[in-house]
């Protein structure tokens, strides 16, 4: 035992315990700090592209009709690619796509949870019923890219998969109608 009465210890247990929250409290705020300054300067932030469609009339009208499905080119050279992900399918099962021109990729779902991504590129997205995904992207090689689902959504799932056509910008020629299809290989 010692000889300090008791009002000691907790004196110095209680300076012990406020060391260690002050610590604590500076390692919270310069992870905080980092956060907030990469979001800030890296410009990157969490997905607030919350547009909402109806999953059962999804395929009927507006632009994820069947005869609106595929890679457009708006009149301001915009290219927009958008897919249906059902099970166990992505439809069209291509898409053509620019590389070194941004593209905007949206996708829906009219049934299950989905999730995609596309081979050795930063695109990865879940598709929500009721929600369309979208993603803006620049591919930047001219080949051929996987585009598996990796998101469980039943029996079917390792067969679903879609493949994304990267063209050079040259051979990227939308028709009368603004559309580009997979070229035959």
């Amino acid at each position: 035992m010692t000889d300090r009465p008791p009002e000691i210890h907790e004196q110095r247990i209680l300076g012990t315990e406020l060391l260690w929250a002050v610590g604590v409290g500076v390692l919270v705020a310069a992870t905080l700090s980092v956060v907030v300054f990469t979001a800030l300067s890296r410009d990157i932030n969490p997905p607030s592209n919350v547009e909402r469609i109806d999953p059962k009339t999804l395929h009927l009208s507006g632009e994820f009709a069947e005869h609106n499905l595929g890679t457009t080119v708006g009149p301001d050279g915009r290219v927009t690619a958008r897919m249906i992900a059902t099970q166990f399918m992505f439809v069209p099962r291509c898409i053509a796509v620019p590389s070194g021109r941004a593209v905007t990729l949206r996708f829906a779902s009219p049934d299950v949870i989905h999730g995609l991504l596309i081979t050795r590129t930063n695109v990865n997205t879940m598709v929500v019923p009721g929600f369309v995904a979208q993603v803006h992207t620049e591919f930047t090689r001219d080949e051929d890219l996987l585009m598996p689902c990796h998101e469980y959504c039943g029996l079917g799932h390792s067969e679903m998969w879609a493949t994304v056509q990267v063209m050079p910008d040259d051979r990227f020629k939308p028709g009368p109608d603004g559309r580009v299809s997979c070229a035959q290989r």
